[in-house]
């Protein structure tokens, strides 16, 4: 019997399958490269390109007015009266400075929404108003409405931010929150550098009287200090304990920050509280007074005072 033999493998076997995908693979991977290529060549376009707009200048004021005055009022809570003789102060004070053409600004407590945080937060918001109304303005001085200025002789510039008079006043490797806060004001701190000038009473930091240079600075420190999150925290003495907790946690406040002894300008007309007001000094606040009764007593025992060192001046 025969058997068929199978078939004999040709000595020329068909090409191997796969063989037939390779010129679609090297037509792809060119494809890819070209297309790196291409998006190679655009990112160097992009980055070496003119940009077409200027790069970002910090502003800097003209200084005209030299320095804003605000204080905030609470005419639902002070007789009118008594809101007048403060204002009238202020205005007294800028006055006596008329070739500085220093400004006021009272702002009045309900002008802006503070989201049901206590109603003294609007102090920093006002802050923040006048650096947008006054924005060629130098510094802006913030002055609790229960305090007289009384001395007309000094000046922002001059008594508290010029460079070598910060550099005799700094209060240097000071706990920022006395007695116990580790946190520090900075001992290599220069005058000319400084941005934020505040005073401390013996409870801490205090914040009836302070200065802010106008300026980059000065709008994110005071956008920080209102920040919603701390509005919100249930601090004791509100905006208050807020500036103590962001000067203790962030070194970018602490570095512009310049403590200076309280008698500079932010003296009390009671001596519970901190240093007690002498003739002479640049400021009277009438701390612990919570009324119109109470403030308006406290006010009369310096009102001819005041008024009487404007006259002779």
């Amino acid at each position: 019997m025969h058997f068929a033999y199978p078939p004999r493998k040709s000595s020329n076997p068909p090409p191997y399958l796969r063989a037939a995908k390779l010129p679609g693979l090297r037509r792809s991977r060119l494809k890819i490269i070209a297309a790196a290529g291409f998006a190679f060549l655009v990112l160097i376009y992009l980055l070496t390109r003119p940009t077409r707009h200027a790069p970002y200048k910090s502003y800097a004021p003209t200084g005209n007015p030299p320095a804003v005055i605000v204080s905030v009022f609470d005419e639902m809570k002070y007789d009118k009266a008594y809101l007048d003789l403060i204002k009238d102060n202020r205005i007294q004070y800028a006055a006596k400075h008329g070739m500085l053409c220093y400004e006021t600004f009272f702002p009045k407590v309900g002008d802006y929404d503070i989201k049901g945080a206590p109603t003294s937060w609007t102090n920093v918001v006002a802050v923040r108003h006048a650096l947008t109304k006054f924005p060629d303005c130098k510094f802006v001085w913030f002055l609790d409405q229960n305090a007289f200025i009384m001395n007309p002789d000094l000046t922002i510039e001059e008594h508290v931010m010029k460079p070598a008079r910060l550099e005799g006043l700094m209060i240097k490797d000071y706990p920022v929150v006395p007695p116990d806060s580790i946190i520090k004001t900075f001992s290599h701190l220069k005058g000319q550098d400084v941005d934020f000038v505040v005073t401390q009473d013996k409870d801490g930091m205090s914040a009836s009287s302070y200065v802010v240079r106008n300026g980059d600075w000065a709008r994110f420190f005071l956008e920080t200090w209102f920040d919603p999150l701390y509005r919100s925290y249930n601090f004791q003495r509100a905006e208050t304990h807020a500036l103590e907790h962001i000067v203790q946690w962030h070194p970018t406040v602490l570095a512009r920050l310049a403590l200076v002894p309280q008698k500079t300008l932010n003296t009390y007309s009671r001596a519970s509280k901190g240093v007690e007001y002498q003739d002479g000094d640049f400021v009277v606040v009438f701390n612990g007074c919570t009324s119109t009764q109470e403030c308006d007593a406290d006010a009369h025992r310096y009102v001819y005072r005041w008024q009487s060192a404007f006259k002779s001046t």
